[in-house]
């Protein structure tokens, strides 16, 4: 069983680097109605208790992970911007102190938002932390990771466009139950801009308690999409972003950003790099001279994996947004193939889709190829904007289907990346089909860097963790 498990991982690796078998998926998903959870339901539940703090979030707050930020909202008034924290549950024996401000869009008022940075924490340690006073404190608890090193293993779930509807729930609840220990998350949170006026602030408000009951627990690593823009001049709100950039701290200072939009940090074996699909680009701009420099400071030898988020994807071949991604990829490609990035995760189109390993870096309008090759230096393109939002699935995939994909389906769900050393991670997509998580397209990933560099086979030990744990599906 054991040979035949290496037999079809090896078979289906091949697959991923000749691109020899694409598949569109004829799943046809019973999904339930995209509209948003009513305002009543228990999932948007206030805590209980005067000033009680709510919409909980955390998030990476330095370089390489000893650190985090600690957001929440109090609504009567301002309250202990305080946490307290420690080792024990029942000894809090550490506190820090934050900030809080608040702000307005149209006439909706916030509350009041925390944040608080705790720092110099110890790797591979579970915290308990709580936040608030007297019977209307809450008590939380999230875990560090491992010390930056090649060989780190980790756990990475991978969410997009979530929203706040019953799909987004069931997303949600699935991603929960992975087992995954930090979220990338890509872009399109809320959807508050879909409403108006003060519903656009009262759907920001919701979407925080929907999401708390893994955001207090674990980081989000946040990039933003379109609908975080909130760009609505009817309503004389024309400061693109205010909702998300008020909300959600990043810790891009640490990174050298000068943008809280675009960023980077190092977590366990893997350096993860944040673009912003909405903000300029184009060369000498902020964002594209970050960019160039940050890839420059990647160690390879430190941490192995090379990951990058952004909103649009690069290569689509869905007729939602088709070729919005062209002008970025024709700015970043080549660097991400020079830097032997391994994969790249974005949202935006509302579907899932995997690309093989393709570039398309040598056309220059007049000369070279016009279409994609295969590159055995390209990363990886996966294209997971399936979190559940309001809009509904998209459903329509350009025929026929392009050599560069590997695997598409208009469903719902999330991702994980389970990272086991330096050489090997596992990837799952994982359907919701009618309720129930279904593993649907997995891969073994090799990396880039490590396997031109320094090729290794699957040792035995990790073929029998993959094989007890049923990580792979075979295609």
């Amino acid at each position: 069983m054991l040979l035949h498990f290496f037999l079809a991982s090896f078979v289906f690796l091949s697959s991923v680097k000749d691109g020899s078998a694409r598949i569109t998926s004829s799943f046809v998903r019973s999904e339930y109605p995209s509209a948003d959870i009513p305002l009543d339901h228990e999932a948007f539940a206030v805590p209980r208790g005067y000033n009680a703090p709510q919409q909980v979030h955390i998030t990476q707050g330095d370089y390489d992970g000893k650190a985090v930020i600690i957001s929440w909202v109090t609504t009567d008034e301002p309250g202990s911007c305080k946490v307290q924290y420690g080792t024990s549950e029942n000894k809090l024996q550490d506190s820090a102190d934050g900030s809080f401000t608040n702000y307005t869009f149209y006439q909706y008022k916030s509350g009041f938002i925390h944040q608080c940075l705790i720092e110099d924490l110890e790797y591979d340690t579970k915290y308990y932390y709580r936040i608030g006073s007297g019977d209307s404190s809450r008590d939380f608890w999230f875990k560090t990771p491992p010390k930056v090193g090649p060989d780190a293993p980790y756990k990475f779930g991978i969410i997009g466009d979530l929203g706040q509807t019953f799909n987004s729930l069931s997303t949600l609840d699935h991603y929960i139950e992975s087992g995954a220990e930090t979220v990338l998350f890509v872009g399109d949170l809320s959807y508050a801009d879909r409403y108006q006026y003060n519903d656009v602030g009262q759907r920001w408000d919701t979407w925080g308690r929907f999401v708390e009951k893994s955001t207090a627990y674990q980081p989000w690593i946040w990039s933003a999409g379109n609908h975080e823009i909130d760009y609505m001049p009817y309503m004389g709100e024309v400061v693109p972003f205010r909702n998300f950039l008020n909300r959600f701290p990043t810790p891009y200072l640490a990174s050298k950003s000068s943008n809280p939009l675009w960023y980077a940090i190092r977590r366990a074996s893997a350096h993860i790099i944040v673009i912003s699909s909405y903000s300029p680009f184009v060369k000498y701009t902020p964002q594209w001279t970050w960019l160039k420099d940050e890839l420059k400071r990647v160690d390879r030898e430190k941490t192995p994996w090379l990951i990058v988020l952004m909103h649009v994807p690069l290569y689509n071949s869905n007729e939602a947004h088709y070729m919005e991604g062209e002008s970025m990829r024709a700015a970043f490609e080549s660097w991400f193939i020079d830097h032997k990035v391994d994969v790249i995760f974005a949202g935006h189109v509302h579907a899932y889709e995997r690309s093989y390993r393709y570039s398309n870096v040598d056309y220059n309008i007049t000369s070279g190829h016009r279409y994609p090759v295969p590159d055995k230096s390209a990363p990886i393109y996966i294209t997971v904007g399936d979190g559940g939002n309001q809009e509904g699935l998209a459903s329509r995939f350009t025929e026929p289907q392009p050599q560069y994909s590997a695997f598409r389906e208009a469903s719902y769900g999330h991702s994980t990346l389970e990272i086991m050393n330096r050489t090997h991670a596992v990837y799952h997509w994982n359907r919701n089909d009618d309720g129930k998580k279904v593993k649907t397209d997995s891969f073994v990933l090799h990396n880039q860097y490590w396997g031109s560099h320094r090729r290794r086979k699957l040792n035995k030990h990790l073929l029998v963790r993959l094989f007890d744990a049923d990580t792979i599906t075979t295609i």
